[in-house]
């Protein structure tokens, strides 16, 4: 480790260790490591809670791996693997202190994380333009599909071609807008040499490279892999999305575990904002379509809006049909008045399969207006299940894991942990929303919690940790010991004494949170009531302007 880095860090190492050892102490699954150093102080950390290790099981196709702090300049060298969860919003997968940077380490970083997660490979995965990484994606990934981030090609380039912005003002519309809107890889291909050649930059190195390397980060060579876009610009944005407000380059090492706990509870309110207003609230149909409504009940909000977008937009998408060999019929669908940016649609009705060349469903799971306006002239008024991927419904995180993908997921891939936790989840929103329909029913749910608590802190006390939460440390402990790292558990019955203690204080506090998210949930209802009051005397008002 660099003598400035270090300098920087000072003792914030061991802070960080003391929170992944507690943190591991309560909670089995929570797993960490450390690579290298002998005083496990200075080597580069990596970390993962139960909460995120569940959520890969689910959202784990693709993968957004940040390291914002290599060319922002931050004061802590943090990284961290995130993905989307059903609702659109980042979700994370885990963290990393990279306190000794080396050729080693990213591949290191990326096996630790691997094991973390069962073994299970991601389809995609998006990273900053860099050769140590892009190495450590091939070594360990090989077979996953590795994107470069196009925001940071963007920001590199007119860097590197400072000279070209300040002389042509035009160039940088010129250069996104041949990246990000052309629809096919030979119009890419006519528009780059078209630019090069007409702001005299055919020779520039730069450029030439990124050209080279332009499957890794030109939208229209990447339509054909699942990366999770709503839209082929959406991407075009920084990968540290989870953490934007929360670490920055002023952020120390010793702020860091407070701002991480932070946006971890950012993001969960916000999950679990939306997983109410999609259960308990009902969006605007549009279209008298069977096919709407079936969405409306299949997705979470934003992804059905999205769908909804494309529903409508078949209207001024009309297909016509221009072959049919009896079992393939081949539509083309174009925009009124947009005929030259036509799409090409296969249909096999036997099979109800279609594709089109768009690539839309492939790259982001939601079908497209095209298949859907070919939908619309064959009186196809139901969704296929096959255009419907689980994770993006709102009962992703219920039942068994996503089957889409099956091909690239392990057998092993959830844990008895990740049952648990979402039944209990599921149950509980249940009765959250039976328990807050009046303040009688409010209070008889408080009283049954207050005592189903009891009962729960008495079984904990009572009940040795399961085989399988102890398969999960034990699972930890042999990843240090193989690769010269370190992981803290309870083995004497002090510490199994100390670890129920600690618990039953989180459950404390746990619940104590619960208390806010109720009082914040009775407030709202409350507010409600107040509206339809208002709204009342207003009918009553007019209904009386109507008499008189």
């Amino acid at each position: 480790m660099s003598a400035t880095r270090h300098q920087i860090l000072g003792g914030g190492g061991h802070h960080v260790l003391d929170y992944l050892r507690r943190m591991q102490v309560e909670n089995p699954s929570f797993f960490y490591a450390i690579q290298g150093d002998n005083d496990h102080a200075g080597g580069n950390i990596f970390w993962v809670d139960a909460t995120a290790r569940m959520n890969y099981t689910y959202f784990g196709d693709t993968v957004i791996f940040d390291t914002t702090y290599r060319t922002n300049r931050y004061r802590v060298p943090f990284a961290s693997f995130t993905g989307i969860n059903h609702h659109g919003q980042p979700v994370l997968f885990g963290c990393a202190l990279i306190l000794n940077e080396s050729e080693s380490s990213f591949p290191w970083l990326f096996q630790t994380w691997l094991h973390a997660m069962s073994d299970h490979r991601p389809i995609s995965i998006t990273t900053d333009p860099d050769r140590l990484i892009q190495m450590a994606v091939t070594q360990v990934l090989p077979e996953t599909r590795l994107r470069f981030n196009r925001l940071s090609i963007f920001k590199e380039t007119q860097e590197k071609l400072a000279h070209v912005y300040q002389s042509n003002p035009t160039f940088e519309i010129e250069f996104k807008k041949c990246v990000n809107e052309t629809e096919t890889i030979n119009e890419f291909e006519s528009s780059w040499v078209s630019l090069l050649e007409r702001y005299f930059v055919m020779d520039n190195e730069w450029l030439q490279s990124m050209y080279n390397a332009r499957q890794q980060w030109v939208p229209v060579y990447m339509r054909d892999t699942f990366f999770g876009d709503f839209s082929i610009t959406e991407r075009n944005k920084g990968l540290n999305s989870f953490f934007e407000g929360f670490v920055n380059a002023s952020t120390t090492i010793q702020m860091l575990i407070k701002q991480y706990e932070k946006a971890v509870a950012n993001w969960h309110e916000k999950e679990l904002k939306a997983d109410y207003e999609t259960t308990n609230t009902s969006p605007v149909l549009k279209t008298p379509s069977p096919m709407e409504k079936q969405a409306a009940n299949l997705y979470t909000r934003r992804i059905f809006m999205k769908f909804q977008e494309e529903l409508v937009e078949t209207l001024a998408n009309p297909a016509t049909k221009i072959d049919d060999s009896g079992t393939i019929a081949t539509y083309r669908v174009a925009k009124f008045g947009e005929e030259h940016k036509a799409h090409t649609v296969n249909f096999t009705s036997f099979e109800m399969k279609a594709n089109c060349s768009c690539q839309m469903f492939e790259h982001s799971g939601i079908i497209c207006r095209h298949i859907l306006a070919v939908f619309r002239a064959k009186n196809v008024l139901t969704l296929p299940s096959q255009y419907v991927l689980k994770r993006w419904t709102r009962n992703a995180k219920i039942g068994d894991l996503q089957d889409e993908h099956a091909s690239e997921l392990p057998n092993n891939s959830r844990e008895s942990l990740t049952d648990r936790y979402n039944i209990l989840r599921q149950e509980a929103i249940k009765y959250v929303e039976e328990g807050a329909k009046s303040i009688h029913v409010y209070n008889v749910a408080m009283d049954a919690l207050q005592e189903a608590l009891k009962k729960v802190t008495s079984a904990k006390h009572q009940s040795p940790i399961s085989a399988e939460d102890g398969a999960l440390s034990n699972g930890n402990q042999e990843l240090h010991a193989a690769g010269n790292t370190e992981t803290m558990a309870c083995q004497s019955a002090d510490e199994k004494e100390k670890k129920i203690h600690e618990l039953s204080t989180e459950l404390e506090s746990i619940n104590r949170r619960c208390e806010v998210y109720r009082a914040n949930l009775l407030a709202v209802l409350r507010d409600m009531e107040e509206q339809k009051l208002k709204l009342s005397v207003k009918v009553q008002n007019a209904r009386l302007n109507l008499r008189e």
